[in-house]
């Protein structure tokens, strides 16, 4: 079944498939979300599917990948995040 917005009960529609994110990582006690973002750094960069809702436009990303695509300490994952755009999305949430 495809995702539902509660707020307009209508099912979310997909925008993007094999949409790239990156996850972060916190360096210390940094919070979660966008407060601080300079306390974070690329994790792990990840694929999944962008949904929107029609109705008021919401955004979520689901149906991730079981595994990263790249995790920060291997060489080229500079280069894989760069091969999807470079200027990703990060998540900063753990």
């Amino acid at each position: 079944m495809k995702p539902i917005c509660l707020k307009c009960q209508r099912f979310y529609r997909p925008k993007h498939n094999g949409y790239a994110f990156i996850e972060g990582m916190p360096l210390g006690a940094s919070p979660p979300g966008t407060e601080y973002p300079e306390g974070w750094v690329p994790y792990k960069l990840w694929i999944g599917d962008l949904w929107q809702c029609k109705g008021c436009g919401h955004e979520l990303i689901s149906g991730v990948a079981r595994l990263p695509r790249a995790e920060h300490y291997e060489p080229d994952f500079e280069e894989k995040v760069k091969s999807y755009g470079g200027l990703l999305v990060q998540i900063n949430d753990c």
